[in-house]
C-alpha cells in the first residue's frame, strides 16, 4: 500500500498544488509587486520602488491611528475572550443539566456573519445609548467597547468548543490523584488542569490574535460613520485607501503586504512564546 500511495502521490497532489498555486501564489506575488508600482489597473502599473511604502508613514496619519487602535482591540479581545471562554468550559465540564443545550446555544453566534452581527448589534448598542441622547460613533470609546462586546459575543462559544475539548481530554485520574493529595479545586485547576490545555489555549489565543486584527465587516457595518475615522481597524483602512482615494491604489497594496507581515509575525510570536510555556509546564 505504501508503495501505492508513494506511486500516485503526485498524480492526486498535482492538481490540489496547482489550484492552491493559481488561487493563492500568483495573487499573493501579484500583490507584492503591485505594491511597489503606481496603477489604476494591473495592466498599466509604473514601477515606484519604495514610494509607497514611504508615503504610509510620511502622509496617511490614519494608518498609524488604525494600526494602534487594532493593537489595543486584539489585546483586550484575547483577554476577554479567552478568560470568558474558559470558564465558560470549566462550567459546562461538570456534568450539569443541560449542558449540551448550552454548549449549542453558546456556539450559535458564530454562525451568524459579521456584517449581520454588526448591524444588529449596532442597533441593539444604538438603542441603549439613545436615552443619553448619543450613538455609538458620538465617541471613538464608545465605538471600541461596542467592537469588544461584537467580538466576545460571537467568538467565547466558539473557543469554548475548543477548551471543552482539552478539559476532556484530561485523564480523570490525574484530578483524582490530585485531590487524594490533598488539593483544593483551585490547586488542581492552576497545577492540573491548566498545564494540560496549553495545546487549546495556544490554538484559541492564535485565532483570537488572527480574528481581531482581520476583523473587517464588523468594524464596517458597526463603526464606519465614527468622526475622522477614529473607530477604523486596519482591514477597513486598507479597504477604503484602495478603493475610497484615487491613486493610491499601490499605497493600499503596500498596507495590505504590511498587513501580511504583521499578522504573520505576531502569529509566528505568539505561537513561539505559547509552545515555550508548554514545554516548561
Amino acid at each position: 500500500m505504501r508503495n501505492d500511495i508513494r506511486r500516485y502521490f503526485t498524480v492526486f497532489a498535482l492538481p490540489t498544488l496547482a489550484a492552491f498555486c493559481m488561487a493563492f501564489v500568483v495573487p499573493f506575488g501579484l500583490g507584492v509587486w503591485l505594491s511597489f508600482t503606481r496603477f489604476t489597473t494591473v495592466t498599466n502599473a509604473r514601477f515606484v520602488g519604495l514610494d509607497n511604502y514611504v508615503r504610509i508613514f510620511t502622509t496617511d496619519s490614519d494608518f498609524l491611528h488604525a494600526l494602534g487602535f487594532t493593537a489595543l482591540f486584539a489585546v483586550v479581545s484575547i483577554v476577554m475572550v479567552n478568560v470568558f471562554a474558559f470558564a465558560l468550559a470549566l462550567l459546562l465540564t461538570r456534568g450539569l443539566r443541560g449542558t449540551n443545550l448550552f454548549r449549542s446555544v453558546f456556539f450559535m453566534p458564530n454562525l451568524i456573519g459579521g456584517i449581520v452581527l454588526g448591524y444588529i448589534w449596532s442597533l441593539l448598542i444604538n438603542g441603549v445609548l439613545a436615552f443619553w441622547g448619543v450613538d455609538i460613533t458620538y465617541s471613538a470609546t464608545y465605538g471600541f467597547w461596542g467592537l469588544i462586546l461584537l467580538n466576545n459575543w460571537q467568538l467565547i462559544g466558539y473557543m469554548m468548543v475548543i477548551y471543552i475539548a482539552g478539559l476532556q481530554n484530561i485523564p480523570g485520574e490525574l484530578i483524582e490523584a490530585a485531590a487524594i493529595d490533598g488539593a483544593s479545586s483551585f490547586k488542581a485547576l492552576w497545577r492540573v488542569k491548566i498545564p494540560l490545555v496549553m495545546p487549546s489555549l495556544t490554538i484559541c489565543t492564535f485565532l483570537t490574535l488572527t480574528n481581531s486584527f482581520k476583523m473587517f465587516d464588523q468594524n464596517l457595518a458597526l463603526t464606519a460613520g465614527a468622526p475622522e475615522r477614529s473607530t477604523q481597524m486596519l482591514a477597513l483602512n486598507i479597504y477604503q485607501t484602495f478603493y475610497g482615494r484615487s491613486g493610491w491604489q499601490g499605497v493600499g497594496q503596500a498596507k495590505a503586504v504590511l498587513f501580511f507581515l504583521l499578522v504573520a509575525l505576531l502569529a509566528f510570536v505568539q505561537l513561539r512564546l505559547t509552545r515555550s510555556r508548554e514545554v516548561d509546564a
